[in-house]
């Protein structure tokens, strides 16, 4: 399993710039507003400096040892290889608020997540498509949840980045906590039927939630949904998805698309990272009140644009994502 990424820390002094706010409004209400008062958009670059990061503030309290109640759980029982290296801690569980689904309680403390696709040997030797695997944290490094795709051989290879796909999140207790669903939908913007979408369940068979593209001959654009299909947010891209050098914004807004709230980021690995393996780094930044479905949302629209834009190695042209 790769190490971290030396950009996915975020720093010290890191303030959220997104103060609290209210999502849950009236009986009826759909979308969300962003937030109240003097609202500060997100600064450039903010999700792009992670690697200042050197640990917890000067005078933070100690956190406890092994043995104590509140102390993670170092692996992942009963799953092998799917639990990864035993150095990296699993965050904590918090109380779970009211009506949250079981297994989305970790959500309810973030505001960022960050998303790092292991590297398949299979895949970079002989470029034979393997079930994609991801390790989910926090800003403080702790592994928040595991994913892995659940697919047969035939249609990874055969459908390649268009495939569809069923996707398992596991908490730290090896349980299937989230399913996302993404079905075989056409991959081309120059038909603006049977566009792409993500469905996502929690616990699974449950819908809380969909990602849904809207077409627009230059961006790519997506809407956010709740359980009952109504518009919560806006994700939209840059014209041209390109990962030379830089990292990439799909920036998150209100549905009037005047409000920044949050952003997907898809982080620039490297060169050699790049050029030989579809292992990507994604940082995930939301409101903290932000409703804890609608995050679980917001994981699966960053799984669908990596699939859609920066999982082939085939051709270079479609890994820098040109739209």
């Amino acid at each position: 399993m790769d190490p971290p990424h030396p950009k996915t820390s975020f720093p010290s002094a890191y303030n959220p710039q997104f103060p609290p706010a209210a999502f849950q409004g009236p009986t009826g209400q759909t979308g969300y507003s962003g937030p109240q008062g003097t609202y500060l958009a997100p600064q450039a670059g903010y999700l792009g400096s992670y690697n200042a990061y050197q640990g917890p503030p000067a005078g933070s309290p100690i956190p406890p040892g092994p043995g104590h109640p509140g102390f993670p759980v170092q692996s992942q029982p009963g799953y092998g290889q799917l639990a990864g290296p035993t150095g990296t801690p699993w965050m904590p569980a918090p109380q779970p608020p009211l009506n949250c689904p079981p297994g989305l309680e970790y959500l309810s403390q973030i505001d960022q997540i960050l998303v790092h696709q292991q590297i398949e040997l299979l895949e970079v030797l002989i470029g034979f498509e393997t079930n994609n695997k991801y390790e989910i944290k926090n800003s403080l490094g702790q592994r928040v949840y595991f994913a892995v795709e659940d697919n047969d051989c035939c249609t990874r290879n055969c459908c390649g980045p268009s495939r569809p796909f069923n996707l398992k999140i596991l908490d730290n207790l090896g349980r299937e906590v989230v399913t996302m669903e993404r079905p075989l939908r056409c991959s081309s913007c120059c038909f603006p039927c049977c566009l792409q979408e993500i469905e996502i369940q929690a616990p699974p068979g449950v819908p809380i939630g969909y990602v849904t593209q809207k077409w627009h001959p230059c961006l790519p654009k997506f809407t956010v949904q709740n359980e009952r299909r109504e518009d919560v947010l806006k994700i939209i891209g840059p014209c041209i998805v390109c990962s030379c050098c830089s990292d990439i914004d799909f920036e998150i807004k209100s549905l009037d698309e005047q409000t920044v709230v949050g952003k997907i980021t898809k982080q620039w690995s490297g060169i050699v990272r790049e050029a030989f393996t579809d292992a990507d780094n994604f940082g995930i930044q939301f409101p903290l009140d932000l409703d804890v479905k609608i995050k679980a949302v917001m994981l699966g629209a960053c799984f669908l644009i990596d699939f859609m834009f920066f999982e082939s190695t085939d051709n270079q042209q479609q890994k820098s994502g040109v739209w």
